[in-house]
């Protein structure tokens, strides 16, 4: 496409633009070709696998003012990494066009992630007079799918999902008009020639197309149906959360009695029925990402199933993200459960075959499209935490998430990340690299998402590592893959590994370009430490070089190992057998206590004091199971995290000043670097036998120990006054915890370095391996199984 200008008589200069960046899918060709022939300058633009280059030539004022407002206010979807300008000879040109892109190069371009309708797509689907009046693939450039349909870069339609969709007439017209904002939107179709949904039984017969599809699927919905309805990354399981009996079918199918449901509402007035939030919070329902938001509960929620969110004081709502999503919800007009179609622990599913195999117990019917997902992409879950967003589930929205690095990575590195809540990053060029939400690598099928996922970035970058980067843990899925993959490579690849708790910090220095050394607080589940412990409470000195631990919890024993985990009372008996015998803890009035059998009580101390099928851990996370026993909120643990949503639900519902009112504090003491746990718990323990039967006794009890935890946290800053702090791991998604803990660290003068959008649970540990591997490259020397410890 071109326009041609009147000569310019004045042009007086010609100069080449490389820009990279998220330069592609995101409008960048038509911002730039409409402000080329805005200021009446001449040239050309193009994509190509390293970004995008433009040529302009004019007077040396007009190309100034472009690249002035290329820099300071791109495209709204866009992200300048870098622009280089340099004069070349003037041509003899009299246009201004878009020429097709070129694809000579290793691909260095930011791929884009998924983003949600705009507002004018979705003003299109509700308007009668418009030709994309209730279709539910509708999209621009401004918005819809980008890497979830991508097959390879350059970002153009025949390297994407859409490409055997032929376009019609119109949409071919809008596609090619650099003033159109459909211009080059690849996935760009209409009802005429676009995908089409399909609506399928049960039993995996035909039951409808097209609109008559989406009639059917919301009359099933009304009547308490479970549908598996396919979004922009995957399925959704979906049924009326304000049905409670289909919501705890819902739960007894997926056998999941008690994590929490996310919340798909039509509207923002609608979220504010079920829940209360702060501005920011607000905003970030409503931002271009549409993630699912964790937000305080209303008082009252009106007809809310009470089964979407059991005994937790948070809900997980988010609105819309496409055009099917609108369409379902302004017809159901109440909010649906909308929770990611996959088996307990696997990735989320993209296929309808897939569906029938592993959910066909689950649905009732699938609501499907036949345009096909690529690259499966789970949604986003993020917090805000006293104004600062916290990413939890790096996915749709935000993912893939790319850095710009000022200097050039020494060579192309993989990092593979950790067991659970696994993601994988690359370093390449000025590139950090860190995938979507892969998920736990505890079954084949998601192992076979990370083979998958990894094979989508080597395609799309044309990557070839030349250093791998994996956790400690020989057990770990990941680690597994990393020295098979050295041992096939035939020492054509070197190999190293960082500590897990380390890799945790050096995520977040990642984020903040930061190599010198900080104090980090790793705080999380069970990770492998030094000489083979369990570890989970850690202060470290840490720089890209190496870490030094300066304090850690005291040792608590998991009397059957990993059965612990899964029954923390076993973590709670633990820690009473070193004040009391077994005899002593039957007879405590402690209401934790009261459905315990002898019998057990007595196998487990037997077990506790011969060491048999025992391990000691350091963990802060499994501190917080034993703690929410005590407490008497949880028997066994049902979901990953429960214990700290539990206890900081309580902590919630009373005041700082009701707790000082109350005398209750409690105190855990670092002794040579150890912070005491026998003396913390056993004030608990005092404590709670007055307090238990009180009213908010059991929440002044679970403030007060998360205070401890926070204050802790800021006399070992306050030992290494000087350096910038780091609070990462898993336990750092507490709000109360990680918001106690900033405001302390504050008022002592102690900077908090922010984790951004990077994950500081085990998401995020990619990328610190990455951080490491590539300030450390030197240490990868030799053959790889010398590496490992």
């Amino acid at each position: 496409m071109s326009r041609t200008l009147p000569k310019a008589a004045t042009a007086t200069m010609r100069v080449r633009l490389e820009i990279t960046g998220i330069v592609q899918g995101v409008g960048f060709r038509p911002f730039v070709y409409r402000w080329a022939i805005e200021l009446g300058l001449l040239g050309f633009t193009f994509n190509h696998s390293k970004g995008v280059t433009v040529e302009l030539q004019g007077n040396s004022e007009a190309i100034n003012a472009f690249i002035e407002t290329l820099s300071q206010t791109p495209p709204p979807l866009a992200r300048i990494d870098s622009l280089s300008e340099i004069e070349i000879p003037l041509e003899d040109c009299d246009s201004f066009e878009i020429q097709h892109s070129q694809a000579d190069a290793k691909a260095v371009v930011a791929v884009s992630s998924d983003k949600s309708s705009c507002q004018e797509c979705l003003d299109e689907i509700m308007d009668p007079s418009n030709r994309h009046y209730q279709y539910p693939f509708t999209n621009c450039t401004n918005c819809g799918p980008r890497y979830t349909l991508i097959r390879a870069l350059p970002y153009d339609r025949p390297n994407t999902a859409m490409a055997n969709f032929a376009m019609c007439d119109a949409c071919a017209a809008a596609y090619q008009d650099p003033l159109d904002r459909r211009y080059h939107a690849q996935p760009v179709s209409c009802p005429q020639c676009g995908p089409q949904l399909s609506l399928l039984s049960a039993e995996q017969s035909l039951v409808a197309e097209k609109n008559a599809a989406l009639e059917q699927a919301v009359e099933l919905l009304a009547q308490g149906k479970t549908l598996a309805i396919k979004g922009l990354g995957g399925f959704h399981l979906v049924c009326d959360a304000t049905n409670d009996e289909a919501v705890q079918r819902l739960r007894r199918r997926k056998q999941r009695p008690a994590k929490p449901f996310a919340v798909m509402c039509a509207s923002l007035e609608m979220a504010k029925t079920l829940a209360r939030g702060s501005e920011a919070e607000w905003r970030l329902l409503q931002s271009a990402e549409r993630p699912i938001t964790l937000l305080q509960k209303a008082p009252h929620q009106g007809a809310l199933s009470p089964a979407v969110a059991p005994g937790i004081d948070r809900l997980g709502l988010f609105l819309p993200y496409t055009p099917l999503h609108q369409l379902l919800l302004v017809r159901l007009n109440r909010p649906l459960v909308a929770t990611s179609a996959n088996r307990s622990g696997e990735p989320i599913i993209t296929h309808a075959e897939d569906i029938f195999e592993r959910l066909a117990g689950v649905i009732d019917a699938v609501l499907d499209h036949n345009r096909e997902i690529l690259n499966g992409c789970d949604d986003s879950v993020v917090q805000m935490i006293d104004d600062k967003i916290q990413v939890i589930r790096l996915a749709r929205g935000y993912a893939p998430l790319t850095l710009a690095m000022p200097e050039a990575v020494p060579q192309e590195t993989l990092a593979v990340g950790a067991q659970q809540k696994n993601s994988i990053a690359f370093g390449f060029n000025h590139n950090l690299v860190l995938s979507p939400h892969i998920g736990d690598l505890f079954s084949l099928e998601a192992e076979q998402y990370f083979t998958d996922t990894l094979a989508t970035f080597k395609r799309l970058y044309q990557f070839s590592p030349k250093l791998l980067v994996s956790d400690k843990h020989p057990d770990y899925a990941s680690t597994q893959w990393a020295q098979q993959e050295c041992q096939q490579q035939n020492k054509e690849i070197s190999y190293i590994q960082v500590q897990h708790h380390y890799a945790h910090i050096l995520s977040v220095m990642a984020v903040n370009q930061i190599t010198d050394k900080v104090l980090g607080f790793s705080f999380d589940g069970t990770g492998l430490g030094d000489k083979r412990q369990l570890w989970g409470g850690e202060a470290m000195l840490a720089d890209v070089n190496n870490y030094q631990r300066v304090a850690h919890l005291s040792p608590m024993a998991l009397i059957g190992g990993e059965q612990a985990i899964k029954d923390p009372r076993r973590i709670m008996l633990a820690l009473l057998f070193e004040r009391y015998s077994p005899e002593e803890i039957k007879a405590l009035p402690l209401n934790a206590l009261k459905a315990l059998p002898g019998s057990l009580i007595g196998n487990l101390h037997t077990l506790w004091q011969k060491g048999v099928a025992t391990q000691t851990t350091s963990s802060i996370g499994r501190l917080f199971d034993a703690a929410a026993c005590l407490l008497d909120l949880m028997q066994t643990t049902q979901f990953e995290g429960q214990a700290g949503m539990l206890i900081e639900a309580k902590a919630d519902a009373v005041t700082e000043a009701q707790l000082s009112q109350s005398g209750i504090g409690f105190t855990l003491k670092e002794i040579d670097g150890v912070w005491q746990l026998s003396a913390l718990w056993q004030e608990m323990v005092d404590t709670l036998l007055h307090w238990q039967d009180k009213p908010d006794g059991i929440s002044l009890i679970a403030r007060a120990f998360m205070n401890a935890l926070a204050q802790a946290v800021t006399d070992c800053a306050a030992k290494h006054k000087g350096l910038d702090v780091v609070l990462c791991g898993g336990v750092f998604q507490n709000r109360y915890l990680l918001s106690e803990t900033r405001k302390r660290l504050n008022m002592a003068e102690i900077k908090v370095l922010d984790s951004d959008q990077v994950p500081v649970n085990d998401g995020g540990i990619a990328l610190g391996q990455l951080w490491y591997a590539i300030h450390s490259n030197s240490k990868a020397q030799g053959e790889w199984k010398s590496t490992i410890e």
